[in-house]
Parts: C-alpha cells; sequence; structure tokens
C-alpha cells in the first residue's frame, strides 16, 4: 500500500461545558485530524491529541502542525507501506513528538484495516464485542453541583468515576463523593499536582477506598512515585510519564505503579500500545484507556485499543453527547444503560466521518502528496 496523499485539517470544537483539571480549564478545542490516502483512493483517518497548550505535555496543536508540515509527513508520503507498525519506521529519525507521531500511525491502521475489509479491532488483535466505559469528571468549585453530575452519570450506566483533583479539592471532595456514593467504582486523578512532600496528605485518601491514584507525582518523574506507592495502600497509576514500552517496564520494575493508563497519542499509536498493554499483562498490572477530550476519530480509536485483551478496567472512553453537542462522526459513540460501548465490527474505525461537518469547522488545511514532497523537504500549504 502506498501512501498517496497526506491531508491535515485544524478544526475548532466547543466543548459542551469548560473542563477543569489541576493545570486549567478547557473551554474548547483545537483539534488537528489526518488524513492518509492510498492510490487507490481509500483513506484512513486519524487525531493528534495534543493540547492547546504544553501543561499536559510538551507537545501543542501549533507544535504538532509544524512537525508534520516540516518533518513527518514528507519522512511518510510516497513510502509503500506492507504493514501499519512500518508507519514508525519512516517517521524514526524524528525525536519524541509522539501525539503527532500517533495521528499519522492511527490514519495508517485505519487505512490499512479499510483496504483488508477488516475492521480496526480485529486487525489489532482485540478480544472483546464491547468495553466498559467510566466518565471522567473535573474540578467542581461546588461540592454539591458535583455531587448531583455524579448521579447523572451512575443514572447513565458509567461504571467507574474518577474525579480531577489538586491541593485544597482532594480529601474533602473525596470524603464528601465516598459517602454519597458508598459502593461505587471510584479513582482520582492529580495531573501531576503534587510532590512527594506530600505524602501524609495523599495518605488520607487510603481512607476511601479508591481504585488507585493517578498520576500524583511529577509529569517526568517514575523513581519518586515508587517511593510513594511504598507508603500508600491505594494503588498508583501512571499517566503522564509512561511514553513507552522502557517507561512501563521500568515502573513496574521499580514498583513505581500498579495500574498503567495507555493513552494512544502519548505512548505514539497502536503498535505501542500493543507492546505495552501485552507487557503489563504479563506481569499482572491492568491497564486502562485515558482520555484528551478527543473528537470522535480519536475516541474512535482509543474504542478499538481498548478491546485488547490487557484493557481490564473501564477506561476514560465515554458518549460522544458529553463533550460534543455534535460530534465529527456517525454514529456517535453511545454508551448503553449497563455502561457499555460496542465495538464495531465494521471496516476501520468503524464510524463514518461527517466530512460536511468536518469542512464547517476547519479553520485550515495543508495537504502533501508524493509528487509534492521529497526528502523531508517541507510543501506549500493549501
Amino acid at each position: 500500500m502506498k501512501i498517496a496523499a497526506i491531508h491535515a485539517r485544524e478544526i475548532n470544537m466547543q466543548l459542551i461545558a469548560p473542563f477543569e483539571t489541576s493545570f486549567g480549564v478547557t473551554h474548547h478545542r483545537r483539534i488537528l485530524l489526518l488524513e492518509v490516502c492510498s492510490e487507490d483512493g481509500a483513506s484512513g483517518w486519524g487525531e493528534v491529541t495534543a493540547a492547546e497548550g504544553p501543561f499536559y505535555n510538551s507537545e501543542t496543536t501549533d507544535t504538532a502542525w509544524i512537525v508534520l508540515r516540516n518533518f513527518l509527513a514528507p519522512l511518510l508520503v510516497g513510502k509503500t507501506i506492507e504493514t501499519p507498525e512500518e508507519t514508525l519506521h519512516y517517521m524514526a529519525p524524528v525525536r519524541g513528538h509522539e501525539m503527532a507521531k500517533a495521528g499519522l500511525e492511527c490514519a495508517v491502521w485505519d487505512l490499512m484495516a479499510k483496504c483488508q475489509s477488516t475492521s480496526l479491532s480485529q486487525l489489532l488483535g482485540g478480544t472483546r464485542a464491547e468495553i466498559s466505559s467510566g466518565v471522567s469528571l473535573g474540578i467542581h468549585e461546588d461540592i454539591g453541583k458535583l455531587l448531583d453530575r455524579i448521579a447523572q452519570e451512575l443514572a447513565a450506566g458509567y461504571q467507574r468515576v474518577k474525579l480531577k483533583i489538586k491541593p485544597g479539592k482532594d480529601v474533602e471532595v473525596v470524603s464528601a463523593v465516598r459517602n454519597r456514593f458508598p459502593d461505587i467504582a471510584l479513582t482520582v486523578d492529580a495531573n501531576s499536582a503534587y510532590r512527594l512532600t506530600d505524602t501524609a496528605l495523599l495518605k488520607k485518601l487510603d481512607a476511601f477506598n479508591l481504585t488507585y491514584i493517578e498520576q500524583p507525582l511529577e509529569w517526568n518523574e517514575i523513581y519518586q512515585h515508587s517511593k510513594l506507592q511504598r507508603q500508600l495502600e491505594t494503588r498508583i497509576c501512571l499517566d503522564e510519564c509512561i511514553h513507552n514500552l522502557r517507561d512501563a517496564q521500568a515502573a513496574i520494575e521499580l514498583g513505581a505503579c500498579k495500574v498503567i493508563n495507555i493513552k494512544l497519542g502519548r505512548v505514539c499509536g497502536h503498535a505501542a500500545a500493543r507492546k505495552m498493554q501485552d507487557y503489563c499483562m504479563g506481569h499482572g498490572v491492568p491497564v486502562w484507556s485515558g482520555g484528551m477530550l478527543e473528537a470522535g476519530v480519536g475516541r474512535a480509536h482509543n474504542i478499538a485499543m481498548s478491546s485488547l485483551p490487557g484493557f481490564v478496567l473501564p477506561g476514560d472512553v465515554s458518549a460522544s453527547k458529553r463533550y460534543w453537542e455534535e460530534d465529527i462522526i456517525v454514529p456517535p459513540v453511545e454508551v448503553s444503560a449497563q455502561g457499555t460501548i460496542r465495538v464495531p465490527d465494521s471496516p476501520g474505525i468503524g464510524f463514518e466521518v461527517n466530512k460536511r461537518r468536518v469542512e464547517k469547522l476547519t479553520v485550515r488545511e495543508e495537504e502533501w502528496t508524493a509528487t509534492r514532497s521529497a526528502g523531508g523537504v517541507p510543501v506549500g500549504a493549501s
């Protein structure tokens, strides 16, 4: 399969409600969509999950656009791909920029699945017909409103509730939630808001029967998490500091965590995610799919990834309507009354991209073709 063209679009989408974490509040998303086309006219779609600012990691919507335009797209366009795993080989000269790479790599997986008339889940080796869905809730100033929101999400069927926390918005909030909902699967996500000196405070969370505490310490720190995990009864789940299989191996061998959150963008795409979940499964470490406020394309890829056997905990993949008035895929992602999402069995990601809506939301676009790009030389904008 020869990559004949790569089409990049930036779309702007307004969230239904602001989403607050320890590092800020998100009101809207600037999302990069990548369409990779073969010579026979087939195409696959990927989504770059980088945020607008360098607060989750060092990548942003704008840095990803530059790296895609000047380096990654020219390295990949015109190449013949036998297996999707080869995609990262062609982009290997570029160090880092995992989310930009993952957008292209995921699009190639979608394209390859369509060319083989199989679902992306099947191509990846997925074993589930449906996945378990959890809900992630941002920081709320009003605990009463948070409790009401949780009741609504539980009534909608979600199997796990995750609370964003930060200093001053932690123990009191978790205590109120656990008192109101004593039996639910409950987790917290600190997004690197604490330090090892906060161990005494974090130990207070042991009283609330949490499934795990996600990324309590610094975003690039594995060793100190190993020191913290030895002092907590609650399992630590690592997110921001796990960029590849080597990081996962180091974290598990050091005892830095007992759960790992796998995000396609953070780990460079499906090939790396498959290896990571396989290693974790072999070492008794459960994994699950985290979210980055994706639109429908990214959400569809997360569903396919979550069908792999190592993904045994409910992830952050939830219904489109929780975030968007109208998604960019047809049909939108829906969650059943039992808190599950069906894994599509139609070719590729299993959802149609609503191109009319994408065009309406597009604020810039650029295309690279095999005839216009050579040797990593930047090509022009359309």
